[in-house]
């Protein structure tokens, strides 16, 4: 590992007047410093500046960055008006990591992409211009939308694709403090595949903001390669609300499948005004892959994201699927 500085600031303010590498929990970070993918000269640490906080935000809720991703999926406001993102968060890592990881370094964490972490290979993400050995090569846990020809990789968060269908907002400081739409927070990769937030330099988050509780059914469910402690391989977060027999909402985000939490408006808005049925969930489905674009590994992943939306409406509405 190279040698860094290292600084704990005591404010936010003082946080921000150092130049670095922000570390919260580094459950993450650390591991990247270790396979020195990244190198930073210096480390700034905010775990000791009081962002620790789940408060009234309006009707809403603002979780500050350093709570715990434990402490936020036991929180009892949150199992209670957010059941999704409890979910997400319990289907995320173990407990040691939940113990540690924070909110604002979950949204952060970096690609699992094989070529990402492996210092021998071309990668844009981590040396902008070298090339995507990625394309081409193995696939299997790749993404199927918003890639381009410099990254196919996917974002490795559960709990930013509950907070992507919770329509949740990302609270910034920095020389402007500002609120972004967790939609327009992330960046699909283009030509700048390094470029992976909308962060500018000299900020950071001190917060993520829950709307109102949307009532209705939570779920969330997540495919992987074993039973626990695993990235997605597809995932889906949904918030429903059925009346009078109609889907009056619906909300959805999807994981392992995007260089972001993935939502797409028109799956929802093919949902909304009609009865539960399966013709109905399907037509969902068809409109969600229509766009979707293997790179052969991952070829898989279209059929089995088509399902996984299909089986989380059913469970969801208390539909009966033909076998």
């Amino acid at each position: 590992m190279k040698s860094f500085e290292y600084h704990r600031a005591g404010s936010v303010a003082d946080a921000l007047d150092h130049s670095g590498t922000i570390i919260a929990g580094g459950t993450n970070l650390l591991d990247l410093m270790k396979h020195e993918v990244m190198t930073p000269d210096a480390l700034i640490d905010i775990s000791r500046l009081g962002l620790d906080e789940v408060e009234p935000d309006g009707d809403g809720l603002r979780i500050g960055a350093m709570v715990r991703n434990s402490d936020l999926a036991a929180h009892p406001q949150v199992r209670r008006d957010y059941p999704v993102l409890s979910r997400a968060l319990l289907a995320g890592a173990s407990g040691q990591l939940r113990n540690m990881a924070s909110t604002g370094g979950n949204m952060l964490q970096r690609t699992r992409c094989p070529y990402f972490y492996d210092t021998r290979t071309a990668c844009n993400k981590r040396e902008p211009g070298s090339g995507c050995r990625a394309i081409g090569g193995v696939t299997r846990n790749h993404a199927i939308f918003g890639t381009s020809a410099h990254c196919i990789a996917t974002h490795p968060s559960d709990m930013a694709v509950a907070l992507r269908a919770l329509d949740a907002e990302v609270e910034i400081d920095g020389p402007e403090p500002r609120r972004v739409p967790i939609g327009a927070f992330y960046r699909l990769p283009g030509d700048t595949p390094h470029i992976e937030t909308d962060l500018r330099p000299g900020e950071m988050i001190t917060a993520v903001i829950l709307p109102p509780p949307l009532g209705g059914e939570h779920r969330y469910r997540k495919l992987r390669d074993r039973a626990s402690y695993a990235f997605a391989l597809v995932s889906v977060a949904g918030v429903v609300k059925v009346e009078d027999g109609r889907i009056a909402s619906a909300a959805f985000a999807y994981g392992g499948v995007a260089h972001m939490p993935w939502r797409d408006p028109a799956v929802e808005a093919a949902l909304e005004g009609k009865a539960p049925s399966p013709a109905l969930f399907e037509e969902a489905a068809d409109i969600l892959v229509a766009k979707a674009q293997g790179q052969g590994g991952n070829d898989f992943k279209i059929p089995m994201l088509r399902r996984a939306l299909i089986a989380t409406l059913a469970d969801m509405t208390q539909t009966e699927i033909p076998a």
